[in-house]
């Protein structure tokens, strides 16, 4: 798991463009203080901060040497909006679920594929859902599991990243999975036999299942139904944020612009994905 400690990296994403900065400490100090644009409070002049953790295809992720993705492309839209750049800070998971890098203002909002809580929710506010989620389990095609269930039954390692819904949910069932620091982590523990089975978002399986080499290897044997729905988020009381970024969701999804994005990132466009009820 990643510490608090470890040095972040300062990602300049668009999704035309996205350069690599590394700096020394969790913050930056370069460039101008906080301004408002269009009415909105940004940490930042001249850019919308956006705390994610990489790597997490498809919604976020280094792809030569830029930073794209699923999120990435649909926070531009909202920077776009507001007339500024957006920069990503790449930075723990764990904190968003305490909104820490919202609370000392090195970031507007947060993006990374992250599930809405009741518990999130106590220490962030989300934005409309953007995303209908559902969690696959991923085996080795040489393990002999067939589902969830027979990880347990035959005595195989689960493994899930660390502080996600995926790890809840397998304890939820009893299991004590192996956890990673990210996806490409969890992938890895499979490719070296740590674990024979892992339970992870299903459009990150999808992302894997792409290279031919793991279609090989792997197979998904199960793809359960949680109910979960993602969302951004912003410090709690930052209305005006909120609403520009619920404002370019709706008007992404009514133009189409939703849609575009969803099939170049996700694959085959699922209508309910773009219109999960609020939550």
């Amino acid at each position: 798991m990643k510490t608090l400690g470890r040095r972040t990296r300062l990602l300049a994403a668009t999704t035309a463009t996205a350069g690599l900065v590394l700096v020394a400490g969790c913050s930056s100090s370069s460039g101008s203080g906080p301004a408002t644009v269009k009415g909105v409070h940004i940490v930042k002049a001249g850019q919308l901060t956006t705390c994610t953790h990489l790597p997490y295809p498809p919604f976020q992720s280094e792809i030569n040497g830029k930073v794209q993705g699923f999120d990435v492309s649909l926070i531009d839209l909202v920077a776009k909006n507001l007339g500024v750049k957006q920069q990503i800070l790449d930075t723990p998971f764990e904190n968003f679920k305490t909104g820490a890098f919202l609370n000392s203002g090195q970031c507007d909002l947060a993006a990374a594929g992250m599930t809405i809580t009741a518990e999130r929710k106590k220490n962030v506010d989300f934005s409309d859902p953007y995303f209908e989620a559902t969690q696959a389990v991923l085996v080795d095609k040489d393990s002999g599991i067939n589902s969830l269930a027979d990880v347990k039954a035959k005595g195989k390692k689960l493994g899930a990243q660390a502080q996600t819904t995926g790890e809840d949910f397998a304890k939820s069932k009893g299991f004590d999975p192996v956890s990673f620091a990210s996806s490409d982590a969890v992938l890895n523990g499979m490719r070296t036999g740590q674990v024979q089975a892992v339970i992870i978002d299903y459009p990150v399986v999808q992302g894997w299942l792409k290279d031919k080499a793991n279609a090989e290897k792997f197979k998904v044997v199960d793809n359960l139904k949680t109910g979960e729905q993602y969302g951004f988020t912003v410090k709690k009381g930052n209305k005006d944020l909120l609403d520009a970024i619920n404002k370019a969701l709706k008007d992404a999804k009514a133009d189409g612009t939703y849609k575009k994005i969803y099939e170049q990132w996700i694959g085959p466009y699922d209508a309910s994905a773009a219109s999960p009820a609020a939550s």
